[in-house]
C-alpha cells in the first residue's frame, strides 16, 4: 500500500490513535496540530490524502480546504468534525472536500472511506490528460495534471514548493509580480516572516531551468519582483 497520509487535528491522543491505525494498514503518516502547519506541510510534500478536522487553532478547517483547492490541487480531503451542524459539511463539501466524518466515528468505517477516497483519486489520474491544463512559455512547459515540466523536451525535476512558484509565473506570463503576490499565491496563508523567502526560490527554480546557452526566462524586476519573459542571450 505505502500511500502517503496527512492527519491536521488539534487532539494529539486522536491524531495519535489516527496515525498508530492508519500505520497499521500500511499507510505514512505524518501529523500536523495547526491548520497553518498543516497547510505547510501539504505545501512542502505529495499526499495521497488529508485527513482534516474543522476545528484547528489559528486558521480553522475550511480555510484550509479552500486554500488547498485554490491551488487546483485534486488531493482527496476527508473533513473530521465533532459538530452536528449540516451547515459546516455542506460548506466543506461546496469547498471541494471529497467527504467527512462525524466524532465520534468507528475506525472501520473510516478506514473504508479512506480507501475508497484514494481509489477515486487513483482512477482520476489515469484520464487522458486535458489540453487546458498544459502552459507553455517560449520552450518551457508546465502540466498540471501530472506537474511535469520540460524546457526545451528535457524534463526537469522540481520540489512541490519550486513548482508551485514556476506554475504562478507561468499562468501569468509577461506579468511583473510582487513578492508580496507570490508569497500569498505559492505560500497560501498569510506569510510573517521574510519575503526573501521568494528570492531564495527563485535562485533555486531559475538553476533548475536555465542553462548557459539559453535565455534565462525569470526576469528580475528591480525593486518589484519577478516576471515570465524572453530576453536574448
Amino acid at each position: 500500500m505505502g500511500e502517503h497520509i496527512l492527519i491536521v487535528e488539534d487532539e494529539e491522543s486522536i491524531a495519535r490513535v489516527l496515525q498508530l491505525e492508519l500505520e497499521f494498514e500500511g499507510y505514512s503518516v505524518d501529523i500536523a496540530y495547526t491548520g497553518t502547519d498543516g497547510l505547510i506541510k501539504f505545501r512542502e510534500s505529495d499526499w495521497d490524502l488529508v485527513l482534516l478536522d474543522l476545528m484547528l487553532p489559528g486558521m480553522n478547517g475550511l480555510d484550509v480546504l479552500r486554500r488547498i483547492r485554490a491551488t487546483r490541487c485534486g488531493t482527496p480531503v476527508i473533513l473530521m468534525t465533532a459538530k452536528s451542524d449540516v451547515e459546516d459539511k455542506v460548506t466543506g463539501l461546496d469547498l471541494g472536500a471529497n467527504d467527512y466524518v462525524t466524532k465520534p466515528f468507528e475506525i472501520d468505517e473510516l478506514l473504508a472511506r479512506i480507501r475508497s477516497a484514494i481509489r477515486t483519486s487513483q482512477k482520476k489520474v489515469e484520464i487522458p490528460v486535458k489540453d487546458e491544463f498544459l502552459h507553455e512559455f517560449a520552450d518551457l512547459s508546465v502540466q498540471e495534471q501530472s506537474r511535469e515540466v520540460k524546457r526545451n523536451g528535457k524534463l526537469i525535476d522540481l520540489t512541490p514548493r519550486e513548482y508551485d512558484l514556476l506554475l504562478h509565473l507561468i499562468r501569468h506570463p509577461n506579468q511583473v509580480l510582487s513578492r508580496e503576490q507570490l508569497l500569498d499565491a505559492v505560500w497560501g496563508f498569510d506569510y510573517y516572516g521574510d519575503t526573501n523567502v521568494v528570492d531564495v526560490y527563485i535562485r533555486y527554480v531559475r538553476k533548475k531551468i536555465d542553462h548557459p546557452d539559453e535565455p534565462s526566462l525569470i526576469q528580475t524586476v528591480r525593486g518589484v519582483g519577478y516576471a515570465l519573459k524572453e530576453t536574448s542571450l
